[in-house]
C-alpha cells in the first residue's frame, strides 16, 4: 500500500514537473527573461517548444549518487606535464632593433588575443620593436576597445622586458603610420599579403626587406598570420608565454571577476519563487559534494551560428525561412551544410547544441539541479523560449547579468570584448568548464585550461547527433550513452598534432614531461 501511495506521488510530482516546464509556451508574457536571452522576432510568437521531453522528464527525476558527484567534481590528477614556457637562449635585446612593427587585428577577442601573441612571436623572429596592437572595431559587436581598454598594459610590457621591446606607441618621427594612412592608399610600409600560418622564413624575406628600408613595417591583415609548426622552441615557447603569462586583464575587469566567482562560491543557494517545491525537495545530501564549486558553460547559440549550421531547431517553417533569408544575405547561400539534411548533419555531429541539448548532456553527466552553473554567452538565438528547459534542469543558473548589478556593470555593458573577458576570467576560475560547441572562445579556454590542468569538459558532438536523433530512447539509455561518451574527455591532455593550434593544444611545445 505504502509502495503504491509513493508511487502516485512521484506520478503526481512528474506531471506537476511538465506542468511548469511547458506552461512558459502556453503563456509567455508570464515569464520575464534572464538577463542572458535576446528575444528575437521568431521567439515572440512561435516559440520553440522542447524537442525532447521524454529525456527531459527522465532529467528532472535523475537519481545521482554521492560518488558520482564526487567524482564529477574533483579536480584532474597530475598528468605527468607542467608548464614549460622559459627561453633556454640568452636574452637578445642587446641586438640594434631592425625597426618597428605595426599590426592590425580584427575577430573577437580571443582572436586578438592570438594575434597579439603572434605579433610578439613576429617581432622576435625578425629583431624589431612592438609597436601596442590596434584592435580593429568589431564590425558584428561595435566594439572600439583598444588593448589598454582590455589587457594591462604595463604588466605585458615587464613580463617580455627580456624578450622583445615593446612601445605604446609609434614616435613621433613616425607617427604617419597609422590606420588612416593605410586605409587611403597603398603604400609602400604596409604588408597586405601575408598568407595564412606563413613561416618565419616567409617574414625574414618578406617584411625584414621593409624594416630595413623605411624603420617601420604595418601588417594587416594579421589575423592567423604565422604558422604552428617548424618555428623554434624558443618562438614556440614565446607565444605560450605571451597568452599565459603576459595577457592579463586589467584590474578592473579582475575585479568584477573575482566579485562574481566570490557570489557564485559563497551565496546561499536560492530558488525562484516559481520553481516548484518538488525541484526544492531534489536538492539533497549529494549537495555537500559540490558546495562551493560552481560550472561554466560557454553556450554559443547565436543567430550566426544557427543560420551556418543549416540546421533545424524546432522553431518551425517561420524559422526556417528566417535563418534561410539569413544565409543568403551575409553568405549568399554558399553554406556547405545546406546540401545536406537536418538528420544527415546530427549523425556527423555537425549541428551545434541547443540550450535544452547540452542541459540534457550536463543532466546526463551528472550535474545535479542544486549546481550552481554560471552561463558565459552573449546572446541566445530565440531568446527566452530557448533557455527555459536549461533553467528548469538547472535552477540555479547564473550570468553576469543575474549575479552583478547594474552599476558593477557599467563600465563594461555594452562592450562585446570586455564582457567577454569577464566571462573568460570566470571560465578560468571555474572548477569545471564546458563548452557547447567549437570557436575561438572554446579554443582559447581549452588550451589556457590544459595548461594549467584544470578539469574541461568537451562534448562528443557525433555522439550526441545521434542520440538525440534517436527518440524512443529512454533515460537510462541515454544517461549511459552520454557517460560512455565522455570518459576520455574530460580533461586528458592531447597532444598537439600538425597544423592545430598552438593555443589550443599547448603540450609538447609549451610544456615538459615532469
Amino acid at each position: 500500500m505504502n509502495h503504491h501511495l509513493h508511487y502516485n506521488y512521484h506520478q503526481r510530482m512528474a506531471f506537476a514537473a511538465l506542468f511548469l516546464l511547458l506552461l512558459p509556451f502556453f503563456f509567455p508574457n508570464r515569464f520575464g527573461p534572464l538577463g542572458r536571452a535576446s528575444p528575437s522576432m521568431f521567439s515572440e510568437w512561435n516559440a520553440p517548444k522542447p524537442r525532447h521531453l521524454p529525456l527531459i522528464m527522465g532529467a528532472l527525476h535523475r537519481q545521482i549518487s554521492f560518488k558520482q558527484q564526487y567524482d564529477l567534481w574533483s579536480p584532474l590528477a597530475i598528468q605527468g606535464w607542467k608548464s614549460c614556457v622559459q627561453i633556454t637562449k640568452t636574452p637578445s635585446l642587446r641586438k640594434i632593433p631592425q625597426g618597428y612593427i605595426q599590426v592590425f587585428l580584427d575577430g573577437g577577442l580571443n582572436q586578438q588575443r592570438m594575434g597579439i601573441c603572434d605579433a610578439v612571436a613576429v617581432a622576435k623572429i625578425l629583431n624589431a620593436i612592438l609597436v601596442i596592437p590596434h584592435l580593429e572595431v568589431n564590425p558584428v559587436w561595435q566594439d572600439s576597445s583598444s588593448f589598454t581598454d582590455i589587457f594591462d598594459l604595463d604588466h605585458f610590457i615587464f613580463t617580455l622586458r627580456d624578450e622583445i621591446s615593446i612601445v605604446k606607441e609609434v614616435p613621433g618621427e613616425y607617427s604617419w603610420s597609422s590606420r588612416e594612412y593605410y586605409a587611403t592608399g597603398i603604400r609602400a610600409t604596409r604588408i597586405k599579403t601575408a598568407p595564412v600560418h606563413a613561416s618565419a622564413n616567409w617574414y625574414l624575406e618578406n617584411v625584414l626587406p621593409v624594416l630595413q628600408s623605411y624603420g617601420i613595417a604595418a601588417i594587416a591583415p594579421f589575423s592567423h598570420r604565422l604558422a604552428f609548426d617548424n618555428l623554434p622552441t624558443d618562438i614556440q615557447r614565446l607565444r605560450c608565454k605571451v597568452n599565459f603569462q603576459a595577457l592579463v586583464f586589467i584590474p578592473h575587469i579582475r575585479a568584477l571577476g573575482d566579485t562574481i566567482v566570490h557570489r557564485l562560491r559563497h551565496s546561499p543557494d536560492k530558488l525562484q519563487a516559481s520553481d516548484s517545491e518538488f525541484l526544492r525537495k531534489r536538492m539533497d545530501d549529494t549537495d555537500r559534494a559540490v558546495a562551493g564549486k560552481f560550472v561554466v558553460l560557454h553556450l554559443r547559440f547565436d543567430k550566426d551560428m544557427a543560420a551556418h549550421s543549416a540546421c533545424d531547431f524546432g522553431g518551425g517553417k517561420a524559422e526556417k525561412l528566417a535563418l534561410a533569408k539569413y544565409r543568403q544575405v551575409l553568405w549568399q547561400g554558399r553554406v556547405l551544410n545546406s546540401q545536406f539534411t537536418d538528420e544527415e548533419l546530427r549523425n556527423h555531429g555537425r549541428c551545434p547544441l541547443t540550450p535544452e541539448e547540452i542541459g540534457l548532456l550536463l543532466a546526463a553527466l551528472g550535474f545535479n539541479n542544486g549546481t550552481r552553473l554560471y552561463l558565459a554567452s552573449h546572446k541566445v538565438y530565440g531568446g527566452k523560449a530557448r533557455i527555459i528547459t536549461l533553467q528548469k534542469l538547472f535552477p540555479l543558473l547564473e550570468d553576469k547579468k543575474s549575479i552583478a548589478s547594474a552599476e558593477e556593470l557599467a563600465m563594461v555593458e555594452g562592450k562585446a570584448s570586455l564582457l567577454s573577458a569577464v566571462d573568460y576570467y570566470v571560465s578560468m576560475q571555474s572548477d569545471i568548464f564546458i563548452s557547447a560547441s567549437p570557436g575561438n572562445m572554446h579554443n582559447a579556454l581549452v588550451g589556457h585550461r590544459a595548461y594549467l590542468n584544470l578539469k574541461t569538459i568537451r562534448p562528443n558532438m557525433a555522439l550526441l547527433g545521434k542520440v538525440f536523433l534517436n527518440k524512443s530512447m529512454e533515460w537510462s539509455q541515454f544517461q549511459q550513452a552520454v557517460l560512455d561518451g565522455h570518459k576520455n574527455r574530460q580533461g586528458l591532455i592531447r597532444l598537439r598534432k600538425p597544423k592545430q593550434s598552438i593555443y589550443t593544444y599547448p603540450a609538447p611545445d609549451c610544456m615538459c614531461q615532469a
